[in-house]
């Protein structure tokens, strides 16, 4: 099998785009379509989105909620696999880190390699680890056979390379410059949604037993279900997932394209690389986005202790309260691609999100030990609404900042930026709840989003996305002037709205 392309090859339905409409809806059926359009199309300022982008993009989030879903499938039950295993908490919390250590040293390697093959081959790559990884835990259910779920759960974790630098690239390559945004977003909320089924899941599959028996057959059973979702995932990804649709979406990716084509010389990715970590605004965003997800990726792994102190035998309880942390941050995810889509205000919208988040967690903070757990519900919500609803509005302002850099590189430093700030900030939170409590550790982070906030505020407004797009005039004979916003010869396979 082709692996570059879907076996797929029957006739579709197609879109036309305007480069320069400020609607995000599509405007006619190919068979109603104006005369207007024609000519534009004619003219080469219309550019056609495929409806089956829709079917790749709704692939890629179940995909890479396969892999997330995986990430606090330990640490939700943090204290039910400390008993069944015989092992410290201090374990538990490194299933979740693995995550985020392994992800640093790799991440620009599979930079370079989503750069160099492409979405189709990368994705593909990723849910074969993640199956692989989910099928290894199955044979782990044993209290001594910790170490064989340690590494099921490496190499898943070894899998999100292939995966957390995709949504800004997919978005890219088959969405219009006025639904990338929102595309970016609705791929960001894939992982949001993996998150969400891990603290929920594990606490309903696996519930608090005295009899360590049931709780291995219960872990068996979870770890089957896992197993075979990333399977039908893998078959299915084989089958449907597609590298790029036949013509471009934008001006953008037609003059990447052209310049491939015409065999162009290509940036090294090392100097690539290097135009981003030159970059002031970029290393603001990289220092404030790594402090906002590096506080959630801390309170997602300690959330088990945090409630069940105040809410003894609240496991369950524990598991939703995360799910609402994360659903609401699905909702926030949406709502922000929609702003930026229709505003294009990136640094604004930033900015907001980020103070909210800081705002968010101070009252989270003084809610916890009020005695009703309904309140730990809504502030949590409250948090997650704005501190997850800022992981695409990031994305999209990283990838303003750094056009035509590669997509996959500039999300994929963000990334790196967050694990960092993730283990750094866990193991700072873990000694402080351990030490002093909860409230002096949910200020420490609250401190650190407030410095984040500043860092925000300080980060220059420069749309080079946007600013390129106005050049190319939506297209037409200015499309050209694309390649030249970047200043000399970029890389023709980055050059992505």
């Amino acid at each position: 099998m082709d692996l570059k392309h879907s076996a797929s090859g029957a006739a579709e339905s197609t879109d036309s785009y305007i480069a320069t409409s400020k609607s995000t809806d599509m405007i006619t059926p190919k068979e109603k379509e104006s005369k207007a359009t024609k000519a534009a199309n004619a003219s080469g300022e219309g550019y056609k989105v495929y409806a089956r982008r829709w079917a790749v993009l709704i692939l890629f989030v179940f995909y890479s909620a396969s892999n997330a879903m995986q990430w606090i499938q330990y640490t939700i039950i943090n204290n039910i696999i400390t008993r069944y295993y015989g092992i410290s908490d201090k374990w538990v919390d490194w299933t979740s880190m693995i995550y985020m250590i392994l992800y640093i040293p790799l991440i620009f390697p599979g930079s370079w390699f989503l750069d160099k093959v492409g979405l189709r081959i990368t994705a593909l790559v990723g849910i074969v680890g993640t199956c692989l990884g989910a099928w290894i835990k199955v044979f782990s259910v044993d209290p001594s056979l910790f170490y064989v779920s340690f590494i099921g759960q490496a190499i898943v974790a070894l899998a999100q390379v292939c995966i957390l630098s995709l949504p800004a690239r997919l978005a890219a390559v088959w969405f219009g410059l006025d639904q990338v945004s929102s595309a970016t977003s609705v791929g960001v909320f894939g992982n949001q949604l993996g998150v969400a089924v891990g603290f929920v899941l594990p606490p309903m599959l696996v519930p608090n037993s005295e009899n360590l028996e049931t709780v291995g057959k219960d872990l068996q059973m979870m770890f089957y279900l896992v197993a075979g979702l990333t399977s039908i995932l893998l078959v299915l990804m084989i089958f449907f997932f597609q590298d790029k649709p036949p013509t471009p979406p934008s001006a953008a990716q037609e003059a990447a394209q052209r310049l491939e084509g015409m065999g162009e010389q290509q940036v090294s990715f090392a100097l690539s690389l290097k135009n981003l970590l030159t970059n002031r605004n970029f290393i603001f965003l990289l220092l404030s986005y790594g402090i906002n997800v590096g506080v959630f990726y801390a309170i997602s792994t300690l959330l088990n202790p945090v409630v069940l102190k105040y809410y003894p035998g609240h496991e369950v309880d524990t598991g939703r309260i995360g799910l609402s942390i994360v659903l609401a941050g699905m909702l926030g995810s949406v709502v922000s691609g929609i702003v930026l889509d229709k505003t294009h205000k990136f640094k604004e919208t930033t900015l907001a999100v980020y103070a909210l988040s800081m705002v968010g967690m101070w009252i989270f903070t003084f809610t916890l030990d009020t005695g009703h757990i309904a309140v730990v519900y809504l502030t949590a919500s409250l948090l997650g609404f704005f501190m997850t609803g800022y992981l695409p509005v990031g994305f999209e302002f990283g990838a303003e900042l750094t056009f035509p850099e590669p997509e996959g590189t500039s999300s994929g430093l963000l990334n790196a930026s967050a694990q960092t700030f993730g283990i750094i900030f866990t193991l700072f939170y873990s000694e402080l709840l351990d030490t002093y409590g909860d409230v002096p550790a949910n200020m420490a982070m609250a401190v650190m989003l407030i410095v984040g906030s500043l860092i925000t505020a300080a980060t220059g407004s420069d749309l080079r996305r946007q600013n390129a797009q106005v050049a190319t005039g939506g297209g037409g004979s200015g499309r050209g002037s694309v390649a030249a916003a970047g200043g000399g010869v970029v890389n023709a396979a980055a050059i992505n709205p």
